[in-house]
């Protein structure tokens, strides 16, 4: 580890400067000895050959002859110092210029929605490698979420369009006379109208809990009491459908922080989204324990399951793994952006594991104890 540091450094700019300016060093230092061995015998020996034929002035021969040796020495040295800082620094200028200008000009085509350009690493410094990494990952997060908006606005667009349509539709008939409003056809213009509510609504949830507008009426609360609650109010869904559904708590859990309301329906989407693909006969469980110092909540079925490439992508809005099926089961295509939304406001975390297609599937919450979230 210690060597890696040691290189991480020599390889940085800082580093790679400080070999240049000892690089300008030695070559002024071998610049004097070679000139001061090249140019000062001779130098001596002119002037003692002069303080030979001038008696007495020996030591001031001496003396003018070091002074000439070390001028010319020192001014030879000097100069050499001068060309090779300047060689080097021409040759870093260079370097950091083509690199900052390329990096400039990338800048300015993502600037102009030009996601999918990338930057070379200049490898001339780490932290300038560094810079171009982190440049090329918001890159590509920036181009992922430009897919992710033009598919939203997609989907929004299709889950507008069907109720709109069944409402348009309907009213245009009841105009020409061709339908009656009849307590049918307002329940259907009802329900088409709730969905168009719940949509927004959902919207506006996720929207508001991603950018933290959401506020949160934090309490100490127990988790045996809020899964209970969330059991008991998919209860119903869950009998008529012919699915079973279980709470399974560890003893002595530690309270959490948690706005009731908002962890319910974190809970209740969740428990949604279960019955929605678990057929009937199988099995729905809220397993709640200790885990990480904090608390555990899993919410395991014995469903559908999902396949391994589709699951980094399921908290994403209106992301379906099976668009005509998931269509089919009436979601809204936004509960499980609602639900990460909302855990990690809580501060949690949310995670998702399935073995595949007739596997099942578990999500899972950590969430920590009251007192660490209270104190955040």
């Amino acid at each position: 580890m210690a060597a890696t540091r040691r290189s991480s450094r020599i390889s940085g700019i800082a580093g790679r400067l400080i070999v240049a300016m000892v690089l300008v060093v030695l070559a002024g230092g071998l610049t004097a000895w070679l000139v001061a061995s090249a140019v000062g015998p001779g130098v001596f020996r002119v002037h003692m050959e002069h303080a030979e034929q001038t008696p007495g002035s020996v030591a001031a021969h001496a003396e003018e002859a070091f002074v000439s040796a070390s001028t010319v020495t020192l001014a030879v040295a000097l100069g050499a110092s001068v060309a090779t800082s300047l060689v080097v620094s021409l040759f870093l200028s260079r370097r950091i210029g083509a690199s900052l200008g390329s990096m400039s000009a990338v800048a300015a085509q993502v600037a102009a929605g030009r996601f999918d350009v990338r930057v070379v690493p200049p490898r001339i410094g780490a932290e300038f490698d560094d810079l171009a990494e982190a440049f090329n990952q918001m890159g590509t997060r920036l181009d992922q979420n430009e897919t992710m908006r033009r598919r939203l606005m997609a989907d929004v667009a299709h889950e507008l369009r069907t109720p709109v349509a069944t409402i348009a539709g309907y009213l245009d008939a009841i105009e020409e006379g061709v339908e009656q409003l009849t307590p049918s056809t307002a329940e259907v213009l009802r329900s088409q109208a709730s969905r168009l509510t719940r949509l927004a609504a959902d919207l506006a949830a996720v929207t508001r809990a991603e950018s933290g507008a959401l506020p949160l009426a934090l309490e100490s609360a127990d988790a045996g009491d809020l899964v209970a609650a969330a059991v008991d109010a998919a209860r119903p869904s869950y009998e008529s459908k012919g699915v079973a559904l279980a709470g399974r708590v560890e003893d002595q859990l530690p309270p959490i922080a948690a706005d009731r309301d908002r962890f319910g329906q974190v809970l209740g989407n969740l428990l949604e989204n279960a019955l929605r693909h678990t057929p009937g006969g199988g099995t729905v469980e809220i397993i709640v324990s200790r885990a990480h110092g904090g608390v555990r909540f899993a919410v395991v079925d014995t469903g559908e399951g999902i396949d391994a490439e589709h699951l980094p992508h399921v908290f994403e809005r209106f992301y379906r793994v099976d668009t005509a099926r998931d269509r089919g089961h009436g979601g809204s295509g936004v509960g499980l952006a609602i639900v990460r939304a909302l855990v990690t406001a809580h501060g949690g975390t949310v995670s998702v594991r399935s073995d595949g297609p007739g596997g099942g599937t578990s999500f899972v919450i950590d969430v920590p104890p009251a007192l660490a979230a209270l104190r955040r």
